[in-house]
């Protein structure tokens, strides 16, 4: 990923980084070598599965596979007349056309704006899903391939759910499909067992200190450090803390649950008024409440067990279940936040000595 102007944000928009290119632009997959490696050995012998179920936590670097897969296959199709390695160059008439969402041979399916709310719909309905029969209905175009990318499939109500399962069930020839999933355990097992596993692992902290040295040049080296370890392996994730605002937040979490067993209410309050001013900083907050909760959690795994690890186990849930309501009904961030809280403080109030002090 190279830095370049931030562009009018459309829907497919959404998951491009601040300042970064997004995955349809990115010609850099780092540190999936294996899972880059299956792929091609099934492309470049002529015999990939119809459909890829493509997983891995958010900003691994799915949908950057993906796009590379795509790109790859309708450039040379299902055989080994391309690099060993699926890529294809910038400057290609195929690449140039996928960067501007122009090639009739890709498909993209995402959630979409909803035109009476004028926010993202929380679910990917089936009027999205059904486009795909249209789609591999049509005649193949330049090399004879189509392929699809639902970006992500985890975000599919029931009926779309069904819907792609019966898409699933009479594959068209010379077409894939990618489906990109950060909880596969959320999809139906028919639509699992349908389609071939592609799993992308996080990155080490030598890679992905060695792409944030790349990325964020200006930085210290203490400062990448200190990104990296907030980032859980996902250089998506990294880049977008490397936003100060964002970082802010990190610690705001942190903060919070360090001081769960006495809260300061009034900081509380007004932690909650701020990140209720500024839309989608909730789930951001969110994400890192839950995320420090749980690797406080696995720390302390190693060496205690019984009721106190019980509680903050609930408390996890009880926060996890908080903010994804609040995210599918838009409840006002107070609300969610104080909720959330009042469930840490009763596990910090009676948990033993530990927990506190992350590991």
């Amino acid at each position: 990923m190279a830095k370049r102007a931030r562009t009018t944000e459309a829907a497919e928009e959404l998951d491009r980084v601040e300042g970064f290119f997004h995955p349809k632009e990115s010609f850099r997959l780092a540190g999936q070598d294996e899972a880059l490696a299956r792929a091609a050995r099934a492309i470049r012998t002529g015999r990939p599965p119809q459909a890829w179920l493509v997983t891995g936590p958010p900003g691994i670097g799915k949908a950057t596979l993906a796009y590379r897969i795509a790109r790859y296959l309708l450039r040379y199709g299902a055989c080994d007349a391309g690099p060993e390695d699926l890529s294809v160059p910038q400057n290609d008439p195929v690449s140039l056309q996928i960067k501007s969402g122009a090639h009739p041979g890709l498909l993209v399916l995402k959630r979409g704006i909803n035109p009476e709310t004028g926010r993202l719909m929380t679910v990917l309905p089936v009027d999205v899903i059904r486009k795909l029969a249209g789609f591999f209905g049509m005649t193949s175009g330049a090399g004879g391939w189509r392929v699809a990318i639902i970006d992500t499939a985890d975000e599919m109500n029931e009926a779309a759910a069904n819907a792609l399962l019966k898409a699933l069930e009479e594959p068209p020839s010379r077409a894939m499909l990618l489906l990109l999933s950060n909880a596969p355990g959320k999809l139906l097992p028919t639509i699992r067992s349908r389609c071939q596993r592609l799993a992308l692992r996080p990155l080490p902290e030598d890679i992905l200190l060695a792409e944030l040295a790349q990325h964020l040049p200006d930085w210290k080296d203490a400062d990448r450090a200190a990104l990296a370890k907030l980032a859980g392996g996902s250089l998506g994730a990294a880049l977008r803390l490397a936003n100060e605002d964002t970082q802010v937040l990190a610690k705001d979490a942190e903060r919070l649950i360090e001081q769960a067993a006495v809260p300061n209410i009034p900081a509380l309050f007004t932690l909650a008024d701020r990140i209720g001013r500024s839309a989608g900083t909730l789930q951001t907050f969110g994400t890192f409440l839950t995320q420090n909760l749980a690797d406080r959690i696995r720390a302390q795994a190693q060496v205690q067990s019984g009721a106190g690890l019980r509680r903050w186990m609930e408390a996890w849930e009880q926060v996890t279940a908080n903010f994804a309501r609040a995210d599918a009904l838009h409840l006002e961030p107070r609300q969610t936040i104080v909720s959330s809280m009042r469930a840490i403080s009763h596990a910090a109030r009676r948990n033993p000595p530990g927990l506190h002090a992350r590991r």
